[in-house]
């Protein structure tokens, strides 16, 4: 485009439509509760109209009457217009309107135009960030991605529902539950103590599995992962912000062959285990489970690349305390709030739970009492009042000094059920646990195979 047009090009705007909106708003006050489901003053692109449709909102609020003599006077107070500017200016809005009909085409038309120059600032911020190249480039595809999803966020909006037709809907998907109909129930852990409590992790849920470092928390996440594939053959992403997809494939191995996990750092395997290996590779290969270790991803990063399947089951994101936000936000607390929030705006968009690992404060090792609570979530409240599901896994063997009375509870861990949105609270369900083999199991299949 040449220069000289560039330069004239203006943002994009219908007058005629403000002036059909406020007009048709003069000749039928009513029309206002319609458009104010639509658009707000702020979607005005000249200045007096932004005024003049505040100053209508502010006498609706009022239960005054919206009429030119009572707006005249609201503008005057405002120190908009004076006197005889504004009577004259609105006089005209009202001449201009033949009828307020088609109102809400016309807010439509205001809507268009305000989101295509949210848009324009939008790009111009991208261009500046991209022309100051103060971040690498994949940051500021991620920022860029992430402004353009929140604009869209505020371009979709919901109407009321009467309570008759959400009861259909709702009827309709009991009797689907009670049909054991796959597609409506929630998708299971594997682990049948935790999903008598949970019932299955529901479409948009955010479950956050907490713990301390090395008290097995991506070890379980995987455990469930391998699961859900293995049961729904639906596909399973997995995050990994900590380990590289190598080193989690490993910890798959391990889990699913029985095979000690040191053994496949060094190499030691017998020829039985290389056979148990080859089995669990060729099932872990035909689960449709895709790994990326992509190291301080953001969550529009892990959107876009999830919108590109077509049969997605369950989000793994280890874990939540590496991943950075769309904005820059210098405290770390608001920033880690940001990452929660946007993780559960995630699952719900697409529809799938998704399972994000936390580390865990250091509260639990100055207390008589061990097991972790809902404040020692590290960095921020925020996370769990995002969280639909909050998990802790507990260990007691982790604190121990090696003396225990009974042996077997090296191989016991609990699970802890501390938050549930949508059912009760437990504190502490029993599995299995074999650290060697990076395994969680059932009681029913708790001893050393």
């Amino acid at each position: 485009m040449p220069a000289s047009e560039n330069l004239v090009r203006k943002l994009p705007f219908s007058l005629e439509a403000e002036q059909s909106v406020l007009g048709s708003v003069l000749i039928d006050p009513e029309k206002l509760t319609q458009v104010l489901t639509v658009i707000s003053s702020d979607d005005f692109y000249l200045e007096e109209h932004r005024e003049i449709f505040a100053a209508m909102q502010r006498l609706f609020m009022g239960s005054q009457d919206i009429d030119p003599v009572l707006l005249s006077e609201e503008l005057v107070r405002a120190g908009v217009y004076n006197v005889e500017k504004s009577s004259t200016y609105i006089r005209s809005l009202a001449e201009l309107t033949s009828s307020a009909a088609n109102i809400l085409d016309y807010a439509n038309i205001i809507k268009e135009k305000s989101l295509l120059r949210a848009l324009i600032h939008v790009c111009d911020n991208i261009t500046e960030d991209a022309y100051a190249a103060q971040n690498d480039a994949s940051a500021i595809i991620d920022s860029a991605g992430g402004q353009i999803y929140a604009l869209s966020q505020q371009h979709s909006q919901s109407d009321f529902s009467h309570i008759r037709d959400i009861l259909i809907e709702t009827y309709a998907r009991l009797k689907a539950l009670a049909e054991k109909d796959e597609s409506i129930q929630g998708i299971d852990t594997g682990f049948s103590g935790l999903d008598s409590v949970l019932v299955g992790m529901g479409k948009g849920d955010l479950v956050l599995v907490g713990a301390r470092p090395g008290m097995g928390k991506t070890s379980f996440a995987l455990n469930i992962a391998a699961n859900v594939a293995k049961k729904t053959g639906r596909q399973v992403c997995i995050f990994s912000l900590e380990m590289s997809n190598q080193q989690l494939v490993e910890r798959m191995l391990s889990s699913e062959a029985m095979v000690e996990s040191e053994k496949l750092r060094s190499g030691t395997i017998s020829a039985e285990e290389w056979t148990r290996l080859a089995r669990a590779s060729e099932f872990l290969a035909s689960c449709d489970i895709y790994i990326d270790d992509s190291a301080g991803i953001t969550v529009t990063g892990m959107k876009a690349k999830l919108r590109k399947m077509k049969n997605l089951g369950l989000v793994v994101v280890d874990y939540l305390q590496l991943m950075q936000s769309d904005k820059k936000i210098e405290n770390r607390v608001l920033e880690v709030g940001d990452i929660s929030r946007n993780l559960k705006l995630m699952a719900k968009d697409l529809g799938v739970p998704v399972i994000c690992c936390a580390q865990l404060s250091r509260g639990p090792e100055g207390r008589t009492s061990k097991k972790p609570m809902l404040s020692d979530l590290r960095d921020s409240g925020a996370i769990e009042q995002d969280a639909d599901v909050v998990l802790f896994i507990y260990r007691e063997k982790y604190y121990s000094d090696g003396t225990e009375k009974n042996p077997a509870d090296e191989n016991v861990a609990e699970i802890i059920v501390a938050k549930n949105r949508h059912g009760s609270t437990n504190n502490g369900i029993e599995l299995g646990w074999f650290g060697q083999y990076t395994k969680f199991s059932t009681l029913e299949q708790r001893e050393a195979p």
